[in-house]
């Protein structure tokens, strides 16, 4: 499932999603929460989420940041990277033993900050042209906050390309790839799984492009009307995960 505006809107809870995870814990149905948004660790966002009232254990939270160290690690182990970007993006490279450095790297990789720096564009712009591989963590565009909207990966990875002619390889959602990873972890199969998010663009499309049965929950972004303005639809629409409660194991009857 998604995270913001499936379980929580900001620093606030989604009323019923407490005891929809306390409905999965008691039949036993594993989980695992998703964000695009590569700036946290899982244990920085399992303290965000216990300050809300959910308690998730950092095993049970997947970030494009993880993602992204987790194609790395197959594509080129032990390789090195220059990352614009946040503690989540950059603890997950040190785990998979990657280098991160501004000399020669194997890849440029773009993730989410508040502190995007001209400099640190610049930089990365020089190498991808140099000859470094680009990486993008996800395509989001923007993303919101209290003051309004802010740029976020997507944005920045457009302006690297524009200069540079270099597309950036996106892992995040809507790329199953992010997902595929995700139920490696889960050790669980398309077939007996399914993807409840608030976005048809990102978590629909990357559910239904992974072979799973999707819910799109009308909690965060997406509106009444939304499923409609899109040639792919959920196999379900419910209004939040609280309608799942008494559900959990019979999802499509709620």
């Amino acid at each position: 499932m998604d995270m913001d505006g499936v379980l929580v809107h900001e620093e606030h809870l989604v009323p019923g999603a407490d005891r929809f995870l306390a409905k999965l814990r008691e039949h036993e149905v594993p989980f695992m929460v998703f964000t695009n948004n590569s700036i946290y660790t899982p244990r920085d966002l399992r303290a965000r989420l216990a300050r809300t009232g959910l308690e998730i254990e950092e095993d049970e939270i997947w970030t494009s940041a993880l993602a992204t160290a987790k194609f790395l690690e197959e594509q080129r182990p032990h390789g090195s990277a220059y990352v614009v970007g946040e503690s989540g993006l950059t603890t997950a490279l040190h785990g998979i033993g990657y280098v991160l450095t501004d000399r020669d790297p194997d890849y440029v990789i773009i993730g989410e900050t508040r502190t995007y720096s001209f400099e640190a564009i610049t930089k990365a712009i020089r190498l991808v042209e140099g000859g470094a591989r680009f990486i993008a963590t996800n395509p989001d565009e923007k993303g919101p906050s209290r003051e309004g909207t802010l740029p976020a990966t997507g944005a920045v990875a457009a302006l690297i390309e524009r200069v540079t002619g270099h597309k950036p390889y996106f892992v995040g959602k809507p790329n199953p790839l992010m997902m595929r990873s995700a139920l490696r972890a889960l050790r669980a199969h398309s077939e007996h799984t399914l993807m409840i998010g608030d976005r048809m663009d990102t978590d629909v499309r990357s559910g239904l492009e992974s072979g799973l049965q999707t819910i799109l929950v009308l909690s965060g972004i997406s509106g009444d009307n939304t499923a409609e303005l899109f040639p792919f639809r959920p196999t379900k629409v419910i209004s939040s995960v609280a309608d799942l409660v008494d559900h959990v194991l019979d999802p499509f009857s709620a």
